[in-house]
């Protein structure tokens, strides 16, 4: 039986040039495309997700080029949704305005093991060696504790999703950083910076903010980084639930970002809530 190739297109706003990557799958039946989600607030543009069980990404280009070269990875952000089962599992609970504080704060800090698991993949530095086992000498590999992975959790809300960083990760370093949004400008304020004066080159970060929304807490926080010496290719950007303002604010000023999220949502409503998201996770997670 002849095979046909299906392809799912989820729409974003990201950067009006922003490339299509299509991940197709094989199935006798004709082609079709998932519902496509919109907003009013940004042109659109197609971003095709796959239809298998695999790990999902957009990506967006922020400069143009007349070379007919692709562009270089610095020159794109990547934004993660992996398909993971456990993933959408924990999103479901976050989601559930039944779902009491403490089970929310652990299915937040659930979900925030899952989003740094996938986000470590490939880019955790390692020493290798030998070790006597009980049976024999083995060939070994262990994460190198010289260079503890940065973590940064945007308070208050990014304490929950953060919770379980040391136990997934062997060597960390937590930064605080506590920024506060204006609900009438939704300007953000930052009221507390735990960061140091500088990072060591080639410092790995991961920045934890449960919800991307407008976009301008998670700006602040990655300016803050810039000034320190961050190059944008070391931070991975880790969020229960993002929107396609943040997302499109992201890739044009931070060429080069990481995202993982375990949604993206479709739009942002006027008080700068993302719809139909998962409410206010400092709120939910801490019961005030």
């Amino acid at each position: 039986m002849a095979s046909c190739r299906i392809q799912c297109y989820l729409n974003l706003p990201f950067a009006s040039d922003a490339a299509r990557f299509p991940f197709p799958s094989h199935s006798s039946l004709p082609p079709i495309s998932s519902p496509i989600i919109s907003t009013s607030l940004f042109t659109t543009t197609k971003i095709p997700f796959s239809s298998v069980p695999r790990r999902t990404f957009g990506t967006v280009k922020t400069q143009m080029t007349t070379e007919e070269k692709p562009l270089s990875q610095n020159n794109k952000m990547l934004v993660y949704v992996p398909p993971h089962p456990l993933i959408k599992h924990w999103v479901s609970v976050l989601r559930n305005e039944q779902t009491p504080c403490p089970i929310f704060r652990n299915a937040m800090a659930e979900l925030g093991r899952l989003l740094m698991y996938e986000a470590s993949r490939d880019w955790l530095p390692t020493v290798s060696g030998e070790i006597q086992s009980p049976l024999g000498v083995a060939s070994v590999e262990f994460i190198d504790p010289r260079e503890p992975v940065a973590v940064i959790p945007i308070l208050r809300a990014g304490l929950a999703l953060a919770e379980h960083a040391s136990s997934i990760l062997p060597a960390t370093k937590t930064y605080h950083l506590g920024i506060s949004r204006n609900e009438e400008t939704l300007q953000p304020t930052i009221y507390l910076n735990k960061l140091p004066d500088k990072f060591a080159e080639g410092s790995k970060v991961f920045v934890v903010d449960p919800m991307l929304a407008t976009g301008g807490t998670i700006l602040a926080a990655l300016s803050l980084l810039k000034e320190r010496g961050v190059s944008n290719e070391n931070i991975k950007v880790i969020s229960a639930c993002s929107s396609p303002p943040a997302l499109q604010k992201l890739s044009e000023q931070f060429p080069g970002l990481h995202v993982y999220t375990g949604i993206i949502d479709p739009t942002v409503n006027d008080k700068g809530y993302i719809i139909p998201g998962l409410g206010d996770a400092g709120d939910r997670s801490y019961g005030t």
